[in-house]
């Protein structure tokens, strides 16, 4: 009897160490400092105490397709990079890359208009062509419809796309496009594939109508155009 009791406090004991440890164990794991010095990862998501999505760090395998009012978009394939979502549940911009040697390569940091698509973007892109690689790079400014938010217009596309006719295709864009319905590109500051490298502004239906650059032989010019592209002389 006096061995079975030895034995009885000896599991009480042993079952005591052990509930100390693991309890130690699953307060370190909440610590707020924890600190690694290398991590793998293929996607880190972070959230707000309520569990509200507010950043996507991904691979491109895994990376957010993106989201507008809180629903997700269908799946579809996005480079590797930083998705941002902000209190709404819209993404709201981000920061994507990728390239290789055959096909270029890019880097885009992106910030967009509330329930809407990009207006500000800064960005690099490289194409490889058969005359060699031809680079773009600088910031590019959107004008984008409040009267026409990104799910009205993905909807609008989702239909034509389901009547397969291209030419009802192209009528509606062109209508939107008159309409100031669709984005429209105000401005270019950068350096061109053609190696020209200044301004270039465009008016609210999208024509290019100011030049003030710098072209690949290093003459300074400056441009003016009318709607539909001629050059307007300069007095």
């Amino acid at each position: 009897m006096e061995k079975l009791m030895k034995e009885v406090r000896f599991l009480k004991i042993y079952s005591l160490g052990m509930t100390g440890v693991l309890a130690l164990f699953i307060l370190m794991s909440f610590t707020k400092n924890t600190r690694f010095e290398e991590i793998d990862v293929e996607r880190i998501n972070i959230v707000e105490k309520n569990g509200q999505l507010k950043m996507v760090i991904s691979n491109k395998e895994k990376q957010h397709p993106g989201m507008l009012k809180n629903k997700p978009f269908p799946a579809r394939t996005r480079e590797a990079g930083l998705i941002f979502f902000n209190s709404a549940g819209d993404e709201c911009g981000g920061l994507t890359y990728e390239g290789d040697s055959v096909n270029g390569s890019g880097m885009v940091v992106s910030f967009d208009q509330y329930e809407n698509d990009q207006v500000m973007q800064m960005q690099y892109m490289e194409d490889v062509e058969k005359g060699g690689r031809k680079r773009s790079y600088g910031m590019k400014l959107w004008d984008r419809s409040e009267q026409m938010p990104l799910d009205r217009l993905i909807k609008i596309f989702d239909s034509l796309g389901a009547l397969n006719n291209k030419s009802v295709m192209d009528a509606e864009v062109n209508r939107l496009k008159a309409a100031k319905l669709m984005g429209r590109e105000r401005m270019f500051v950068g350096k061109t594939k053609g190696e020209e490298v200044g301004v270039f502004i465009r008016d609210d239906s999208g024509n290019p109508r100011i030049k003030l650059y710098l072209d690949k032989n290093n003459q300074a010019k400056m441009e003016f155009l009318d709607e539909k592209g001629n050059l307007i002389p300069i007095k």
